[in-house]
């Protein structure tokens, strides 16, 4: 992504390392960074992140924040483009037009709990969800976040991503 267009996907308090690592590998394959707020459920030591083969971790720009409040705090949900993604969100994700912000944080809560209800309903205007089905309690946390980053990014035309294969042309 360019400087035009920078994507951040937050992650508040993720307790399941494999998700985690999956929405690591979707924030490095699209140039999104991730931010990490503690605490989480497990350890992103580098041994910890070596024996979990995750060998893009390097390729990836991350951030890690103390608590939720300090991530506020730093990244203000007033002055930035923010969003919380919850089941209880007021928009459907895709309709909200992402194309010409300059930055744009996506929020997403632990898999447990989601994100706190006091924050949502602060911030109620900028809750999104995914549509589905009646009575089911949630997508799994790294679907959910592939969905809503690829929206992203398409809405703002796969900026420097790579669109074309020319495996065949060789």
């Amino acid at each position: 992504m360019s400087n035009k267009n920078k994507l951040n996907i937050v992650l508040v308090e993720p307790e399941i390392p494999q998700n985690t690592g999956n929405i690591a590998r979707t924030c490095a394959a699209t140039g999104a960074k991730l931010h990490l707020v503690k605490p989480l459920g497990f350890d992103i030591s580098e041994k910890a992140v070596k024996r979990a083969g995750l060998d893009y971790w390097d390729k990836l720009e991350i951030e890690e924040h103390e608590s939720f409040n300090e991530f506020l705090n730093k990244y203000k949900p007033e002055e930035n483009n923010m969003y919380f993604v919850t089941t209880k969100g007021k928009h459907v994700y895709s309709d909200v037009n992402y194309s010409n912000m300059e930055e744009v944080f996506v929020l997403f809560g632990k898999e447990t709990k989601g994100l706190p209800e006091d924050i949502l309903k602060k911030y109620i205007d900028n809750a999104i969800r995914i549509p589905m089905k009646k009575g089911l309690r949630s997508l799994n946390l790294s679907n959910a976040v592939a969905i809503v980053t690829y929206d992203i990014l398409r809405q703002q035309s796969f900026n420097n991503l790579e669109e074309i294969s020319n495996y065949f042309d060789k």
